[in-house]
């Protein structure tokens, strides 16, 4: 048994994830879903191996020193990987997410049409949220793609690690990745701002730094694109706020207010027929009444002004979840779990 052989039977059975832990065989998530190969129950010193075959020797260093490191890994004429390796009760574990070798176009990830109109932004910051798993770096992929066909910019991404790899198109598009090409995000972001970047692709927004940096770059005339592990608009306004400490709060409710365009909130659910998964959007897309309510600490009026403005292309997570269950794709069940708001969900299902 070698890791390429796993790796390649995963892709073949179209796996998201797959997981190398002692103890138990190869584990991949199909459709949500964790299902047990019928290989060998792994050992520790074959899980070390895959480690081995999988890392270069500086890597190797990182993991010892450090107990866990993210990078990518490729099989040529199969597919990318993103990879985390950590160590757990003294020996180490994989887990491996499969990457597409070709960018989704964007009609076929069933997201709002109206979320293309971000793409033709000059200056702000568009945010893409979400649980891990739920496809973010999917849509900021294909987002990003269509600006570089269509646009003539210059594209910086910044991530960890490296997941799509774009060409360059009618853009010209640079990828670096954290760990190997730049020490961290907030380096990578100041060092962006000298770089004459046009559009800036943030992979998340981790710390205050970060945050503060890529706030100044959107205000400075840049269009920036990041993700936060939130699900709403309005608790990633909250959560970007909590941040930092009390007294900068409201400079940064200010700044926010001027530079933030829109929040894209998504999760991915299993299909009620088992064929693979959907994707639930809540779409908050930012006008002068969500500007202020930001600036007057009153975000949790936000939710209201999303459900009254459909007509431009807004739509809360419970009125997609809504929109699936009626048209099949999901269960009642379902729905109800990935609401966030039970007694607005219970209205629009009464309705």
């Amino acid at each position: 048994m070698d890791i390429n052989s796993i790796l390649k039977e995963a892709f073949l059975k179209e796996a998201s994830d797959i997981h190398i832990t002692p103890g138990v065989p190869p584990i991949y998530r199909i459709h949500g879903r964790l299902v047990r190969t019928d290989d060998s129950i792994l050992t520790p010193e074959m899980v070390e191996e895959f480690v081995r075959q999988i890392t270069n020797e500086n890597q190797f260093k990182i993991l010892e020193q450090k107990g866990e490191i993210d990078f990518s890994y490729g099989i040529k004429g199969v597919s990318r990987f993103r990879v985390n390796v950590y160590k757990q009760r003294g020996s180490y574990s994989i887990a491996f997410r499969i990457i597409p070798v070709n960018i989704p176009p964007f009609e076929t990830l069933g997201l709002p049409p109206v979320l293309k109109e971000f793409t033709k932004l000059n200056k702000g910051l568009v945010l893409v949220t979400g649980p891990t798993g739920s496809g973010k770096s999917t849509t900021l992929a294909s987002l990003i793609d269509i600006i570089n066909k269509e646009r003539d910019v210059h594209i910086i991404t910044l991530e960890d690690p490296i997941e799509y790899l774009h060409r360059h198109n009618k853009s010209i598009i640079n990828q670096r990745e954290i760990g190997s090409d730049t020490l961290s995000f907030a380096d990578a972001l100041r060092a962006a701002l000298r770089e004459d970047p046009d559009v800036i692709l943030v992979g998340e927004m981790r710390d205050l730094e970060t945050i503060a940096i890529a706030l100044t770059a959107a205000e400075t005339g840049h269009l920036v694109f990041s993700t936060l592990h939130t699900i709403g608009a309005a608790k990633t306004i909250d959560r970007i706020i909590d941040v930092f400490p009390p007294h900068q709060q409201q400079q940064i409710r200010i700044q926010l207010s001027t530079v933030l365009q829109g929040v894209v909130s998504q999760q991915l659910l299993t299909r009620r027929d088992g064929k693979g998964r959907v994707v639930a959007t809540e779409v908050m897309i930012v006008n002068p009444a969500i500007r202020n309510l930001i600036r007057e600490a009153k975000t949790y009026q936000i939710q209201s002004i999303i459900q009254t403005h459909q007509r431009q292309g807004m739509i809360t997570m419970e009125q997609s979840l809504i929109d699936l269950y009626k048209r099949g794709f999901i269960t009642r069940e379902d729905a109800f779990n990935y609401a966030t708001d039970f007694d607005f969900m219970q209205r629009l299902l009464s309705a």
